[in-house]
């Protein structure tokens, strides 16, 4: 019954052609679907934080806002320890909401050294952040930088 689905659906491409689908196929690992997205690093600390105090999988799974399953996944994947350092993120990075506040206030049209000032960062890091991220350029010369949450609040 296969073989017979798999001739009416190829009638029209050339053999050869037909030969080298086999080929691909028989070779290329079967396609996964990608499911749902991995939840944020910090949700994954804050389980494995809460995991360190001592309660279930369960019950942490359900406090930080992801599925039993997927909290027992993660635990006995990690085989009990946690895969990833339970400390906070180094300055060394912008996050993401550093990076919107950044957006808002350029939109406010503050300078870089302002800027700088009211989120605590050097002004080069704001600077290199404005022209690495801009989104669109105003024209004045100057850089705009529009992040999801700022562009749909701005689209109110």
């Amino acid at each position: 019954m296969v073989t017979a689905d798999w001739r009416k659906k190829t009638s029209e491409v050339p053999v050869s052609a037909r030969r080298q689908w086999r080929a691909d196929r028989a070779l290329r690992p079967p396609m996964r679907s990608p499911g749902r997205p991995e939840p944020s690093r910090e949700v994954q600390r804050q389980f494995w934080r809460l995991i360190a105090t001592g309660i279930t999988s369960a019950e942490a799974a359900l406090t930080v806002g992801v599925s039993v399953p997927v909290g027992t996944r993660w635990f006995r994947h990690a085989g009990g320890m946690p895969p990833i350092s339970l400390a906070p993120p180094t300055g060394r990075y912008l996050s993401f909401e550093e990076r919107e506040e950044i957006a808002l206030l350029r939109a406010k049209q503050l300078g870089v050294r302002e800027i700088a000032r009211r989120i605590g960062r050097d002004p080069g890091t704001i600077s290199r952040e404005l022209r690495r991220n801009a989104a669109l350029r105003t024209s004045g010369g100057g850089h705009g930088v529009r992040p999801p949450a700022a562009r749909s609040m701005r689209s109110r």
